[in-house]
């Protein structure tokens, strides 16, 4: 038992009354295989844990899934190849297969095929998850199959995450980017993480809001995010969808692929994706509470890299909280 010892940063005297706890069971990987409890992990630690815990959900839901794994590196996720390779039996686990692509549209071309794989006979599994990535100007140049993918659908148990590395302040690149407009464009919903915590739980989330919606989900992950380590709280019942109840045409909602790129095809599927597929996830949206107001942010300066930084950029104005009326706009 530690009776007592000295504080660093204050040069004072501290005791502890409770004994230390050694644990002898520490793996390395922890991060990767404990279901239940704390982890220690880096942002693209979180992603490369991320399909594996999709894949435990649903094999807990009885659905034999895979995954896709493709996209071409660049920071800030030029790590998550070199992770991804790291781990070959993990991934095997988990039936993850990875290909790094030769460029970003080719990878996106591999994914996009991951969800065909159900409409012929006899498929291996119940569905293929696909995850994408790609940095800024690797979102900018993929946006015509992008636009392709998106339209045909995902399948019944796939659904896609698009990964856009962004990187606001240049710390790597010769421009800012901003993803956000290039998913927009491709009409993609979009999840933007600020944490590991929070790329664990909006990445399952968005795997299911691309499930239920039929579209491919936009997933932006910034510089000071990938870079991150930090502890993050796993459990099989940590994250829980529920079906919004949204209805299309008079009928429930069940989003449904058209891999048939033609007219008059196409036509019908674009008053599908903007009345049906969108109008599902802004459901979805609402019910599993995705977009929560975490910080009051009147009379604040905008963080442009991540709203965990906005309390560090307190405008002196909102010390008074009437001082500024609500909805305006104070950004300098």
């Amino acid at each position: 038992m530690v009776r007592g010892g000295i504080c660093a940063r204050l040069s004072a005297p501290v005791s502890y009354e409770q004994p230390m706890t050694i644990t002898r069971d520490f793996a390395l990987d922890a991060k990767y295989r404990r279901e239940e409890g704390l982890i220690f992990l880096s942002g693209i630690q979180a992603l490369v844990r991320l399909p594996l815990d999709q894949h435990r959900a649903d094999r807990r839901r009885g659905l034999n899934t895979a995954t896709l794994i493709s996209g071409y590196r660049g920071s800030p996720l030029g790590g998550l190849d070199l992770t991804l390779e790291r781990n070959p039996d993990l991934l095997r686990e988990h039936n993850v297969v990875f290909i790094s692509g030769l460029n970003e549209d080719l990878g996106a071309t591999a994914i996009y095929g991951s969800q065909l794989a159900n409409l012929f006979p006899r498929p291996k599994y119940d569905g293929v998850v696909g995850m994408w990535y790609g940095k800024g100007p690797g979102v900018d140049r993929t946006g015509d199959i992008f636009k392709h993918a998106n339209f045909a659908g995902v399948g019944r148990y796939g659904g896609v995450l698009a990964l856009g590395g962004d990187d606001p302040l240049s710390k790597s690149s010769t421009i800012p980017s901003h993803s956000e407009v290039a998913f927009y464009d491709a009409l993609f919903p979009v999840l933007f993480p600020g944490t590991v915590q929070e790329i664990l739980d909006l990445g399952r989330l968005g795997f299911e809001l691309s499930r239920y919606s039929g579209l491919w989900v936009g997933f932006k992950i910034v510089t000071n995010v990938a870079d991150e380590i930090g502890t993050a709280e796993v459990a099989p019942d940590r994250v829980v969808h529920a079906d919004p109840g949204f209805a299309y045409d008079g009928r429930p909602w069940q989003q449904r692929q058209n891999p048939l790129l033609m007219p008059p095809w196409g036509l019908d599927t674009e008053r599908e994706i903007h009345y049906g597929r969108l109008e599902a996830a802004r459901a979805f949206a609402r019910v599993n509470r995705l977009n929560r107001v975490t910080l009051d942010t009147r009379g604040a300066a905008r963080a442009r890299p991540g709203r965990h930084d906005a309390p560090a950029l307190r405008h002196p104005a909102a010390e008074d909280r009437d001082a500024l009326p609500d909805g305006r706009d104070d950004d300098p």
